[in-house]
């Protein structure tokens, strides 16, 4: 892998982002509260096109291998080889660089939610760091994360090129994208396959709360949480200060946020995207529930992937043998995204008032560096290489970039 995130990923000519700071677009299963009661009503069938228990047979009789449950898969040996390195890491996590005082030609830092984002004349360098965000601000440090994110994103944007072009230059580091810059369309592209969500901009809340017309989608009455959609459906959102603001299609051309036709092509982009993203999630026993994406226009006008690419960040994912029976029965599905971090500030606090938030507890924290680390594996049938202890942080990625920037000049 160390090898693997040091090659040149497309042309230079792809380009990168310059403009805009980026956002970062289950708990145990034991644990009830976040698990609601069952009941006895029936909803309709969803089909997810999952192999039932005799298929799953009669692959693993021919040689498939058949998904296990969520509890197999988070606590197998596996785990116990990962734990102990997420434990030590607890207080060395990556929360801040400051790369533009140590590495020379870098101009000036720009600070995100999870990415730090240095000006180096003609690229842009992208850290990505273990900051853990949501509900439009900072949560927790979470051991790996940056790494896990950044490595996420590069085999997805080998893996998406066919379709889009994106503006990954190298990857020089386990932690760092070098990137040539674009103009960012101030649009994020959120794709939703299923009702749900914690936020007060998922469609769930909003549904909930009545709303039958969001974001120029149409949605019938009688939808209950966590079912799939007949349709995956856009839901764009704008920059208002801190806060991801729902926003009209016909709203971004009235504002002049897009034209038309670079609207029309990022929309068609974004849902062939997130349905190839689908499919090679439920090749690997997940369901990819939601996600976001951004684009940039390069100086020769081509509209290009930028940011992330279905990071447990950016995405939602859910197991796909168990959504079924859980969905029936009125339980919520199994999940390994950051949706149980949220569930726990959101019972324990209000994240969107409260100046000072309590700390994770420590428990979570390994938890979701764990499942980070097993989406990775999960998709992308590579083993996670942790870093290891040693050498600051810090210090790696400032002699890798510095190492970078001088051998693209």
């Amino acid at each position: 892998m160390a090898e693997c995130v040091r090659t040149t990923l497309n042309p230079s000519h792809f380009l990168l982002h310059s403009t805009k700071t980026p956002t970062q677009n289950p708990f145990f299963s034991s644990h009830s509260s976040f698990e609601a009661k069952s009941n006895a009503r029936k909803y309709p069938k969803i089909s997810l096109s999952v192999m039932s228990s005799q298929n799953q047979s009669q692959s693993q009789s021919q040689g498939q291998t058949q998904v296990p449950s969520l509890d197999a898969l988070l606590n197998s040996g596996r785990k116990e080889e990962v734990f102990a390195s997420i434990k030590a890491s607890l207080h060395n996590c990556l929360s801040e660089t400051n790369l533009h005082l140590t590495v020379p030609g870098l101009k000036s830092k720009t600070r995100g939610k999870v990415r730090d984002i240095y000006d180096s004349g003609d690229y842009l360098v992208l850290v990505t760091t273990d900051r853990q965000s949501a509900f439009d601000r900072i949560l927790a440090s979470i051991p790996f994360k940056g790494q896990v994110l950044n490595e996420t994103s590069l085999w997805w944007f080998n893996r998406t090129r066919h379709m889009i072009p994106n503006a990954v230059l190298s990857v020089p580091d386990k932690n760092v994208t070098i990137a040539k810059k674009c103009s960012v369309f101030p649009v994020e592209f959120v794709v939703r396959g299923f009702v749900t969500g914690s936020t007060e901009t998922s469609l769930w809340t909003v549904y909930k709360n009545g709303v039958r017309n969001y974001c120029g989608n149409v949605l019938p009455n009688g939808l209950v949480k966590n079912q799939k959609l007949t349709a995956n459906i856009l839901t764009p959102t704008t920059k208002a200060e801190d806060h991801d603001v729902p926003v009209t299609p016909d709203e971004i051309i009235e504002r002049g946020l897009m034209t038309q036709d670079e609207f029309d092509e990022a929309r068609e982009k974004a849902l062939s995207l997130f349905e190839y993203g689908q499919r090679v999630a439920l090749e690997h026993g997940l369901i990819l529930v939601d996600t976001k994406y951004e684009f940039g226009k390069s100086s020769d006008g081509s509209i290009l992937l930028i940011d992330e690419v279905h990071t447990p960040d950016s995405s939602r994912y859910w197991i796909a043998n168990s959504y079924e029976e859980r969905f029936q029965n009125g339980l919520e599905p199994e999940n390994i995204d950051k949706e149980f971090l949220r569930l726990w500030f959101r019972e324990n606090c209000n994240p969107y008032e409260e100046k000072v938030l309590p700390d994770a507890p420590e428990e979570l924290v390994c938890e979701l560096a764990w499942r980070y680390i097993f989406l990775y594996e999960t998709i992308t049938k590579s083993r996670f290489e942790v870093q290891p202890m040693g050498e600051p942080i810090h210090n790696r990625i400032s002699r890798n970039v510095s190492s970078a920037l001088s051998s693209l000049q």
